[in-house]
């Protein structure tokens, strides 16, 4: 397992590679901000970039989404995964906000997990990139690079990971490790064709090292 510094470092080699990460949903408000990341569940950033300005445009702020029927909203969404549940969300989200919370979006995780759609992941990039409050969220791509470099255990749960790499990284690097490990996980640990052969990663990566000795075998 890597320990604090090996993980520091390892990030550090991330940030070298990859010297501007941040979020790429686009939204104008943290209402809309919190819809897109909503929608994101199971489905890329620039799937939901490209269905949010026709869906933003029709309804503003949360009274106007509250008062519309789910498939009204699904013609917005239709070409996303699980569009018909995410419709049904969207739509209680809006009137959880304007029934609980004066129409503005919580900024802890209590509460913002009291909203319709609304999980500990979706809670912590919400709170780290609309509020700056620091969180690490861990999507499929932290979970895969973080156990591939042996920082978390293989078996750890979702939260079980948050918690180990909340120990090993500093607070103040929780949102922009969180960007790292996203796009190293887009760019080079790929969930099916890892680049391990030019990763500079290798020499600390257990998972890397059996991979290649696989291919040279």
């Amino acid at each position: 397992m890597l320990d604090e510094k090996a993980t520091t470092q390892a990030l550090a080699v991330m940030a070298t590679k990859f010297p501007k990460v941040g979020s790429s949903l686009v939204a104008d408000s943290d209402f809309h901000f919190l819809l897109a990341v909503i929608l994101s569940a199971q489905t890329t950033d620039a799937a939901v970039n490209r269905v949010t300005p026709a869906l933003f445009a029709a309804y503003p702020q949360p009274e106007n989404l509250m008062q519309a029927q789910p498939i009204e909203v699904e013609k917005y969404i239709s070409t996303l995964g699980l569009y018909h549940n995410k419709a049904r969300y969207l739509v209680a989200c809006a009137r959880d906000l304007v029934n609980n919370f004066a129409s503005q979006v919580p900024r802890n995780h209590r509460d913002l997990q009291s909203l319709a759609g609304v999980g500990r992941k979706t809670a912590d990039v919400v709170l780290a990139e609309r509020f700056h409050i620091p969180a690490l969220a861990v999507d499929t791509h932290v979970e895969r690079v973080s156990k591939r470099l042996a920082m978390v255990a293989t078996d750890a749960s979702v939260l079980q990971t948050e918690k180990v790499l909340m120990t090993k990284i500093p607070q103040e690097e929780w949102i922009h490790a969180h960007h790292l490990f996203i796009t190293w996980g887009r760019q080079v640990c790929t969930a099916r064709n890892p680049a391990c052969a030019s990763c500079p990663l290798l020499a600390m990566c257990q998972e890397g090292k059996r991979r290649m000795n696989e291919v040279n075998a």
